[in-house]
Formats: C-alpha cells, structure tokens, sequence
C-alpha cells in the first residue's frame, strides 16, 4: 500500500494528535510491547465512507489504519507481526486514539482483530471509542474463527450493552463463513465480502445469492453492507437485490481528510 499521511499539513496534524490524546485523557507513550516494531507516530488512518442509498447520503465512515514503516505498510502484515508478539490489544488501542479524533462527531467503523478479544484492553472505559460523540461500529471478521468463542462472546456481548456501539461482521463469504456465528453474535450490520460482490450482474446466481443474504439477515435484525463495489453496473445489480448500505471505490478512495460525497452529483 501507498504510504499516507495523517494529513497534508504533517507537522500540525501531528500536534493535533497529541492534543487529542492529552484532552481525552489518553496514553501519551506507546506501550513498550509494541514500540519495539512500531510507534504510535508511524501510524496514520485514512477513511471511506460507507453510503446509504436512499435517500443517498453518507452512513459512516469506516477507519482504515496506514503503517509508515515500510515492513508493515499492508495492514495484514503489520496485525501478524502484533498478534505474533501478543500486544494486538495494544496496537488496536493505539489505532482508536489516532482514528477517533480526526474523524470529529461522526459514526464510525473501527476494526477488531479477534486476537484483541482476547486480552484485556478492549473494554477499557477510557477506550476513545467508549468516549465517542456518535455511534461506534466495531468490526470483527468473519473470516477468522475465534479460539476461545465463548470468552470472545462475553467480551462482545459487553460491548454491545454499551451506548452507541453495535457489532458488525466482516467479511460474509470470504475463507471460513459459518452463518450460525451471525445467529450468535447479533450483529447491527452484516458486510459482504467483496468476492461475492465482484462482477456481480442482473439476473444472474450471483444477484440472487445476493439477494438471499439480505433477506437472511434482515430477518436477523441486521443491515447489510456490500463493500468493494467499483462499477456502475454493480451498484446497480446490487440495489435492486435489496442491498441499502454500500462502500467501496465507485464512491470514493480511502483518504484524510474525511472524503465527501455531494448527492447530486451522485447518480447511477
């Protein structure tokens, strides 16, 4: 991946973490475990919106972190390298305390590696997510069973009773897919993965296993996202099989500032 700034204005953006971090509270040094592969000042977020269809307008924004390091420039690596070294709580908790301030008073989408339900920094009540002035959706894989699924499930559950956060899975469709985890752990918000989406056409199986899988977790009590859309012809076929929340490259590129739709100018 691309190295990204925070922002374009380097050394203020910077500062304005570090006064965020003071004003909220937070941890000012990051935690030895990890500092030995990464400082909080190697990393950035990006964001991309996730839109709602109609009537058109921006749902939230999901928070997607950069590594400056160029070992850890994929994201995959840089989580591989934390869960191998058991501070993956302390990078996610890190993550959060860039990501929360730069995205001001909008909801959000964070992602959970499932390594950090496993330790004890996610429930944190000085957590910036916990201190958040909208909702917070906290994404977990689907693609990733969980070790250790009935302590992971209490550590969801608890997140769940908290004001303004809800649970989202990640990634239905792709590697692993067991549906009964979805029937477990109540998600708001359901994501497609997008190898289920791609050169997705009208009429074809595709639309209507599509269409299954809203249907599935509608009657589940969850909305349903279908990330990487590209093309006009996908938004369109995934529309009419009932999809209402979208993401991905034919609405804007992952970017800080905050990109922003204008819905009249929007029109497929």
């Amino acid at each position: 991946m691309a190295r990204e700034p925070i922002s374009g204005k380097g050394r203020a953006a910077a500062e304005e973490r570090k006064t965020g971090y003071a004003s909220m509270g937070r941890l000012t040094a990051p935690p030895p475990a990890l500092n030995a592969f990464v400082t909080r000042d190697d990393l950035s977020v990006v964001f991309q919106p996730i839109v709602r269809i109609d009537p058109f307008r921006i749902f939230a924004y999901e928070a997607l972190v950069r590594c400056r390091v160029p070992e850890f420039k994929n994201p995959t690596v840089l989580f591989e390298r934390a869960v191998a070294d058991g501070c993956t709580g302390m990078l996610g908790r890190a993550i959060r305390e860039v990501a929360m301030p730069l995205c001001g008073p909008k909801p959000i989408f964070v992602n959970v590696h499932p390594a950090e339900l496993q330790e004890p920094w996610l429930l944190r009540p000085d957590d910036p997510m916990f201190l958040h002035d909208n909702d917070v959706y906290v994404e977990i894989t689907e693609a990733v069973p969980f070790a250790h699924f009935e302590l992971c499930h209490d550590v969801l559950r608890e997140l769940r009773s908290r004001a303004r956060m809800h649970l989202v899975v990640d990634d239905l469709g792709a590697g692993y897919s067991n549906l009964k985890s979805i029937a477990d752990l109540e998600p708001k918000v359901v994501k497609i993965d997008r190898g289920v989406i791609v050169g997705i056409k009208h009429g074809s199986r595709q639309q209507k296993l599509v269409r299954g899988i809203v249907r599935l977790c509608e009657d589940l009590g969850a909305e349903v996202v279908a990330e990487g859309i590209e093309t006009a012809d996908e938004f369109r076929a995934l529309r009419d099989a009932g999809i209402r929340l979208a993401q991905g490259y034919l609405f804007a590129r992952p970017a800080f500032p905050l990109p922003e739709i204008d819905p009249a100018t929007f029109k497929i």
